[in-house]
């Protein structure tokens, strides 16, 4: 799924159902996969008050930095403010589970390319959040990324 500005490709999207085979993804867990897009996307466009209206008000957020707890104003500022430029990215090895009906957690591998203060970036990542319904919203309350090897 190469996922650039407003290019939003789902159908190939997989993941492994009860029967332990693969199956096409359920609308509700499609709903997840494109709220997962849709929250990549606001770094493409650096569009902050779209990213803080997905966090949580309690949020966790590992990766090579370390971990950290943020709000939706640091991660707006966060967006704004930080040295980086998304330019693109793509999903591949999707996988949605629901391990209640207002929580939901997917995982996946992301190639993303862009710029981190001014040097080039095309890295491969695993990552994952974990989704959480308030009333009729979902929120990130835990982001995680991983940079996986060449090897």
């Amino acid at each position: 799924m190469l996922c650039t500005r407003r290019q939003w490709q789902l159908e190939d999207a997989l993941f492994v159902g009860p029967d332990k085979g693969e199956a096409k993804m359920s609308d509700s867990d499609n709903d997840i996969v494109e709220l997962e897009t849709a929250f990549w996307q606001s770094m493409v466009d650096k569009d902050a008050d779209r990213a803080k209206k997905m966090i949580a008000n309690d949020c966790l957020v590992t990766g090579p930095m370390g971990t950290m707890k943020i709000d939706p104003e640091k991660y707006a500022a966060m967006t704004e403010e930080g040295q980086w430029n998304l330019a693109k990215f793509e999903f591949s090895d999707v996988k949605v589970i629901r391990p209640s009906d207002d929580v939901a957690v997917i995982a996946y591998k992301v190639h993303q390319e862009g710029t981190m203060k001014g040097n080039r970036m095309d890295l491969q990542c695993a990552d994952s959040s974990t989704w959480v319904r308030a009333g009729d919203e979902w929120k990130c309350a835990l982001h995680t990324e991983t940079i996986l090897s060449d090897d």
